[in-house]
């Protein structure tokens, strides 16, 4: 019978409990897509950190992470990248050549770090060909071939087909230069990136700097990223000569953000959760001063203080068992929607390519996501229950009657 007269009861102001309802509604489908699209967007930064710089696992001579040194090599670089290549764990992986030098061209200079890439290989590691914008990727047999930013073309007054010169310091110590025809223009979407990396075919690097087989680095990517910390101590032992390293260490900045999207979803649920709290207390408190004089009736004939209490506690529980599926239903449709489609933010891109994020987000959301939410609420409506209802039962039933 209580629960009978409970769900009556949040009819009998529909006003009152719309605007309780829609509050829960509004702030339930606001929290969804907010965590939605700021996860999404941390998300595109990882993934672009790891496709475009880092990979899921690099490996190293340990002296060239230290000064990047053109002289520590890796030592036997096809056997160890066969071997990495055959562990049922890694879906891909390449070699590749990094040296630091000058980008010389009719109409400056400036300084860049040439890697020296696999087409095949680095191209299933980083997608690379995808993001050239202009002109065309790496072609079998040709060579000098050069892959350059769009930024480095506007710095430099650059253009496909123009020939620059790259400048370094070889094996022997010597400065050393080739001519490189530009064959294609990429766009990374992470200014800092763009800015400072070329790309060339690591036979022509190799050539130049001395040694045909020589490679400086070892890009290793994953099938599944849950098997990067086993999969790192994996490799470690296998080249224990080596430095292996995970995404995580070699930017830290990712690790950051990786860390803050489940701390970032926590902290706007509790302000939601903060704010919607007052507001049921301040809802149902006014509710119960309303119905003094009907809560001293029920008590006069016979209702006990613990039902009183329920009925309050149950009346609050049902406006939010009636919002909480309406709201999580509005973020899905919602969230799927602009999933699909993206929101361009490429009136936004000077600003946001600084930073290395995407200019199209694809918000996206996991079911724990949708259930933890839910639950969140239902605590909150239970706890905003406890002070009306404690009002109600403190109510003596003469006072209440005979009560104006």
């Amino acid at each position: 019978m209580v629960f009978q007269i409970a769900w009556r009861n949040i009819w009998r102001s529909k006003i009152r409990s719309f605007v309780v309802m829609g509050a829960i509604i509004i702030g339930i489908w606001s929290i969804l897509f907010i965590v939605a699209f700021s996860s999404s967007m941390v998300g595109g930064y990882i993934k672009n950190a790891i496709q475009n710089e880092t990979s899921h696992i690099q490996i190293h001579n340990p002296k060239f992470v230290e000064d990047q040194d053109i002289q520590f090599l890796i030592e036997e670089p096809d056997a160890k990248l066969a071997s990495i290549q055959s562990n049922e764990q890694v879906k891909t992986a390449t070699l590749r050549t990094s040296i630091n030098g000058m980008l010389n061209s009719a109409r400056g200079a400036r300084g860049v770090n040439v890697r020296g890439v696999i087409p095949a290989e680095e191209a299933a590691v980083t997608d690379l060909p995808s993001k050239i914008i202009e002109g065309r990727y790496f072609e079998e047999g040709k060579k000098n071939e050069i892959l350059i930013s769009q930024v480095l073309t506007e710095k430099l007054k650059l253009k496909l087909r123009k020939k620059v010169v790259l400048q370094f310091q070889d094996l022997s110590g010597n400065i050393t230069s080739g001519a490189f025809r530009i064959v294609g223009i990429f766009k990374t979407g992470n200014t800092l990136f763009d800015e400072s990396k070329v790309m060339v075919n690591r036979k022509d690097l190799n050539r130049l700097m001395g040694k045909e087989d020589g490679a400086h680095e070892i890009a290793v990517y994953l099938k599944d990223t849950n098997t990067l910390m086993d999969s790192e101590t994996q490799l470690q032992q296998d080249f224990p000569d080596l430095l292996v390293e995970n995404y995580r260490i070699l930017s830290p900045d990712v690790q950051l953000y990786e860390s803050q999207i489940d701390i970032s979803a926590t902290i706007f649920t509790f302000i939601f959760m903060l704010a919607l709290i007052f507001g049921i207390i301040n809802t149902m408190l006014m509710a119960v001063l309303e119905r003094n004089k009907e809560l001293g009736m029920l008590m006069a004939v016979g209702m006990n203080k613990g039902k009183i209490f329920l009925m309050i506690v149950l009346e609050t529980l049902f406006l939010g068992v009636v919002a909480t599926p309406i709201g999580l239903f509005l973020g899905w449709i919602t969230i799927t929607y602009f999933g699909k489609t993206g929101i361009d933010l490429t009136a936004f891109s000077a600003g946001i390519e600084k930073f290395g994020l995407a200019t199209t987000i694809y918000p996206s959301l996991t079911s724990p996501h949708y259930v933890s939410l839910a639950i969140s609420v239902f605590i909150t409506a239970l706890l905003a229950a406890l002070y009306p209802a404690r009002k109600a039962i403190q109510l003596k039933p003469i006072e209440a009657i005979h009560k104006i």
